[in-house]
């Protein structure tokens, strides 16, 4: 008898879980897929030329909000939780709903689901979304190039579109984003490492990925997303913390399990954070995990005219998942603002027009900011509309990418950069070990 499961997703992971632990195994049949956190991911379905010859028709995704309706409708005998940066609590409530049901719950294995690579894997995680795990990763990719390396980028799935189309991807120019018709959210992602030279790999099926990117690769960096743990067995472990939520590193699923799997725990952002917060979180990590090398990070700002922000009523643009479901309530451009003597941080709320007004309905507690959510074209246009509408005398875009190359902001603005700086040489030492080359620092 067929074992029948739902995997709950966001339209990454679940996807990965599956094609790792169920895809062309007959003892189990995935009923569906749930969606939430990313809109317009749902009612759709994961494609037979994905799902394999057990699923000539593919495999419905559905919203999450119907995962009761289906455990009451269907036979169904486990759910897998397969999504991330969730509280430990919420999970709780979702496995206790499950099992009063007389359903099987368990969260994806994380073990089974890292696949072993011919090439030295550098994976980048986190315990939140927002900690900085993308300058973290451009950082890793500075020190191997230096190395004369030649690095590749494996990001996190982000397949919001054709999901057939988009099983394996390959970013080597700006004008492949276009092709790939890119949200600002893989925009984000992608650029930067785009720019430095760094070719960068995503999509849906990561074992046929990783395929792809041994043949170009000497060291591959697993760029990950949320605080979700590594597809790849990595060879060297690193996990980005933030003192600003301290105490998350514990509570939040699944970046706990990096918390404490991990080689390397960067301390970031203390030069923004307070000491009593930096000291907790150095002390639960020799607590929970004493091996790992432990380094503490600044996260310094870009501000490339400071002087204009004095005195100004400013909006700043943060990245939008950080500043959502992440839970943080400012990011680089409220802290530009507030470092440079802003007068007042605008919230565009009450000028937010369609699917930007739906996510600050969604996310009441985002402070005085507006997340810069580009998860389809309809999305691009209400984010560019509130822009515009909002009262303020300047803008700050502290996005990673040039979000003026997709929206037309029609009033002063400035571009907000921020990059690591790690202290001491333990981190770039145990980049280059990895590697196999001579120690860079």
């Amino acid at each position: 008898m067929k074992k029948r499961i739902i995997i709950m997703g966001a339209a990454g992971r679940d996807f990965h879980v599956f094609n790792c632990c169920y895809r062309d195994k007959p003892e189990y049949e995935v009923v569906a897929f749930t969606a939430t956190q990313i809109p317009h991911i749902d009612d759709r379905r994961y494609p037979a030329a994905l799902a394999g010859k057990l699923y000539p028709k593919g495999i419905p995704i559905v919203p999450e909000e119907d995962l009761g309706g289906l455990l009451d409708s269907e036979e169904i005998h486990e759910v897998i939780f397969a999504y991330s940066d969730i509280p430990q609590s919420h999970l709780d409530d979702i496995e206790m709903d499950v099992e009063s049901r007389s359903v099987a719950f368990k969260p994806f294995d994380v073990d089974a689901t890292m696949i072993p690579s011919k090439k030295p894997v550098i994976a980048v995680t986190a315990i939140r979304t927002g900690c900085g795990k993308s300058q973290t990763s451009r950082r890793v990719a500075k020190i191997l190039t230096d190395m004369g390396k030649k690095t590749v980028a494996i990001r996190h799935p982000m397949p919001y579109g054709d999901l057939a189309k988009q099983a394996v991807q390959r970013f080597a120019t700006m004008e492949d984003l276009e092709t790939h018709e890119c949200t600002i959210e893989e925009r984000e992602e992608y650029e930067p490492h785009i720019r430095n030279g760094v070719i960068v790999y995503a999509g849906v099926d990561y074992g046929a990925i990783l395929a792809e990117a041994e043949k170009e690769a000497d060291v591959i960096i697993w760029d990950g997303g949320n605080n979700d743990t590594p597809f790849y067995k990595p060879d060297l472990w690193i996990a980005v913390t933030d003192p600003h939520r301290a105490g998350h590193e514990l509570d939040y699923f699944p970046g706990t399990a990096n918390f404490k799997r991990a080689d390397l725990i960067l301390v970031n952002k203390v030069d923004s954070s307070k000491e009593e917060d930096i000291a907790a979180v150095l002390a639960n990590a020799k607590r929970v995990n004493p091996k790992a090398i432990v380094v503490r990070g600044r996260s310094p700002l870009d501000v490339p005219e400071p002087q204009s922000i004095k005195g100004k009523r400013v909006l700043a643009i943060e990245d939008g998942p950080t500043t959502t479901h992440g839970g943080m309530p400012f990011g680089a451009g409220v802290l530009a603002a507030r470092q440079n003597g802003a007068a007042e941080l605008v919230d565009p709320r009450k000028w937010a027009v369609g699917e930007i007004a739906e996510t600050f309905e969604k996310y009441p507690a985002t402070g005085a900011l507006l997340p810069a959510m580009g998860y389809g074209e309809a999305q691009v246009r209400d984010l560019e509309a509130t822009v515009n509408a909002v009262d303020c005398d300047m803008v700050l875009v502290a996005t990673p990418i040039d979000l003026t190359r997709l929206i037309k902001i029609e009033k002063p603005h400035m571009r907000i950069g921020y990059r690591l700086e790690e202290e001491g040489e333990e981190f770039a030492l145990a980049v280059t070990k990895v590697a196999g080359g001579a120690p860079v620092v």
